[in-house]
């Protein structure tokens, strides 16, 4: 019997996503994550094989993820995983520092006790990663902690904008997760302790500085990781 489309018992039709869509999904964690860190040369035989998959979905998926920016196609070399410039970096995370400190402003007006109680959740898990130096294990916590604040602010808006950025911050993040850990959670802390007493000006100044202090300290890595490959 051919395959038919699952209808759900009261909503639209749920279709399976196309296979190229899903080795493009696969491909970016794969980066995000480190197991394919920057600079690495993709070749589509080899992806094809880890995958489990044609090397038809793995070119589409290759030319999309160029044309996203997560990779760069040589001409008569391939395809390599982007290298983050400084400048790359310093324009998302300013992006991303403006849509972060308003949703701590939000959530300190709108976050309840079971909210902030769910916060002291995730930053516990946050600093048992940490603890661990599992390098993925903090950046989730991280992304967990930040999309928590981002819905107690009650902003729809800004709730639709900070996931269009959060997989390539979580890429990002991933070479200073450990470095930049111990300061990072501490930092968490004194946000959420600002959400929990209701006062919004100190959240939305607090997140300001944490953010602009992840941003320096990855364009300084950034930068000195290029010095050292001179």
């Amino acid at each position: 019997m051919p395959d038919r489309p699952t209808v759900a018992a009261d909503g639209p039709i749920a279709r399976p996503a196309p296979l190229r869509q899903a080795v493009y999904d696969a491909l970016t964690e794969l980066i995000i994550n480190g197991s394919l860190p920057p600079g690495r040369h993709l070749v589509e035989a080899d992806l094809a094989v880890r995958l489990g998959v044609s090397r038809q979905p793995v070119r589409e998926a290759l030319q999309r993820l160029h044309t996203t920016g997560w990779v760069d196609l040589r001409p008569s070399q391939g395809a390599f995983v982007h290298s983050p410039t400084p400048d790359e970096c310093a324009q998302l995370l300013g992006v991303r520092a403006v849509l972060e400190t308003h949703s701590a402003h939000g959530a300190a007006l709108h976050a309840t006790a079971h909210d902030v109680a769910r916060l002291w959740e995730l930053q516990q898990t946050g600093l048992t990663a940490l603890a661990a130096g599992d390098a993925r294990a903090i950046v989730e916590a991280n992304a967990a902690l930040h999309g928590h604040i981002t819905q107690l602010s009650r902003n729809t808006v800004l709730a639709e904008l900070i996931p269009q950025v959060d997989r390539r911050v979580r890429w990002y993040y991933m070479p200073i997760a450990k470095p930049r850990g111990r300061d990072a959670w501490s930092e968490h802390a004194r946000i959420i302790e600002a959400i929990a007493d209701r006062d919004a000006e100190r959240a939305e100044e607090l997140m300001r500085r944490h953010t602009s202090n992840t941003t320096d300290f990855y364009c300084k890595q950034i930068a000195a990781m290029a010095t050292r490959q001179r």
